[in-house]
């Protein structure tokens, strides 16, 4: 399995069985520019790793929200260059966080295929302490899956980090992303939405209003992630700057 930092050992056909998608798709999408080219090795097999893995999965849950191909391209060249697997999946579940519920139920075994990695039932906890899974009603159930945060919750599992933290900190995060999405939607409405019920009988705003509405969604989730992280950076920098003083 290819990491950030390891060389690129996927296949195409492993490549798309991990992301869930045919193998022609995948080719469809490098050809339209939205991958990037694979590394080209021994007997001109090209090799993928993570970052397009993770790419592979933002560019799908993007299509999903009803973006056309263009402004999926238009997306992706917003974004930083250097952007880490790590970076792509943070965006692929914010933006997967708008979607309805979109889990999928999964047998253990495929549920491993598309983790890409054995489980043990430590991690199967810790992920469903994420969110990403929910376990079934039944012991012979299959799992309750939400693949726009399983490559997210599988990277965190070699993050040393204890499960009641997690439950922590997931609480904590449903609770502000719920008021910010609260005060968002009630600027949207008083705005946005009220001035243009007001003027819905003129074709230039209602075409306006068409390509806002498309749009929304990820100009908001790149705004409110760009934002995160930089409040997360200066409150990490003055932690541990007071910590060093003391």
């Amino acid at each position: 399995m290819a990491t950030g930092t390891e060389e690129p050992t996927l296949t195409v056909d492993e490549l798309a069985a991990r992301a869930g998608v045919t193998v022609r798709t995948v080719r469809f999408y490098s050809t339209k520019g939205l991958l990037p080219p694979p590394v080209i090795g021994p007997r001109r097999v090209g090799h993928y790793g993570h970052d397009h893995l993770s790419r592979l999965a933002l560019i799908e849950e993007l299509q999903h929200q009803g973006m056309t191909l263009a402004a999926i391209e238009r997306y992706l060249q917003q974004l930083p260059p250097d952007l880490s697997a790590k970076d792509l999946a943070i965006h692929r579940a914010l933006v997967a966080s708008w979607a309805p519920d979109s889990a999928e139920d999964m047998e253990r075994a495929e549920l491993e295929r598309r983790a890409g990695r054995a489980l043990s039932a430590q991690d199967v906890d810790r992920l469903a302490a994420m969110g990403v899974l929910e376990r079934p009603s039944t012991p012979e159930g299959p799992l309750r899956v939400d693949p726009g945060l399983l490559r997210l919750g599988v990277e965190l599992l070699d993050v040393p980090i204890e499960h009641e933290t997690i439950l922590a900190a997931r609480t904590v995060l449903l609770e502000h992303t719920r008021s910010a999405a609260h005060e968002l939607t009630r600027l949207f409405r008083d705005e946005v939405w009220g001035p243009y019920r007001e003027r819905e009988t003129d074709p230039e705003h209602v075409e306006a209003m068409k390509s806002l509405s498309a749009h929304m969604q990820p100009m908001v989730l790149q705004a409110l992630l760009t934002a995160f992280q930089r409040s997360l950076k200066e409150e990490l920098r003055a932690a541990f700057t007071r910590g060093e003083r003391r």
